[in-house]
């Protein structure tokens, strides 16, 4: 039975082997709640206006898109190997912002862009925190935030 035991824990600790020090673990785990956190920062402004992509999607999207970024990178993946995950990428976050654009058949006014394009956006931080831009990602945020405030407010005035 011993043998068995020692078998389980040595196929467990080589699974979890994909990070071989703790720089590569508080690393990862930075990036991720870096991405999660801007990520959220964006959702929570999409929710307080009460739109339907709010904190959990804009979370999942940002965390999903490091995920997608880290894990070739820890695979040892080539610069030319990540082009092709980030292109498959933002050709996938187009797709599920598509779903967020909806018509209105009797005023054939369309709704839901600005949703798109900040799921859009909010992946592209996600794949930067990813990457360990967080400079770029954080003021990739903040030009979002900046954009979906005060923009808001200047369309409301010239209406």
């Amino acid at each position: 039975m011993g043998l068995w035991w020692s078998q389980i824990e040595a196929a467990i600790r080589e699974d979890f082997a994909d990070i071989p020090d703790l720089k590569n673990v508080v690393k990862l785990i930075l990036r991720l709640l870096m991405a999660a956190t801007l990520g959220g920062l964006l959702g929570y402004q999409r929710e307080r206006v009460g739109k339907p992509a709010g904190l959990k999607t804009h979370m999942l999207v940002a965390t999903g898109a490091a995920l997608f970024i880290l894990i070739p990178q820890q695979a040892g993946a080539t610069t030319s190997d990540l082009s092709r995950v980030i292109q498959g990428m933002i050709a996938g976050i187009g797709f599920l912002g598509a779903g967020a654009i909806l018509k209105q058949d009797e005023t054939g006014e369309i709704k839901g862009l600005t949703t798109a394009a900040g799921i859009w956006l909010t992946a592209a931080i996600g794949m930067a925190a990813g990457m360990g831009r967080e400079t770029s990602a954080t003021l990739g945020t903040i030009l979002a935030l900046l954009i979906l405030t005060l923009l808001r407010r200047i369309e409301k005035f010239m209406r």
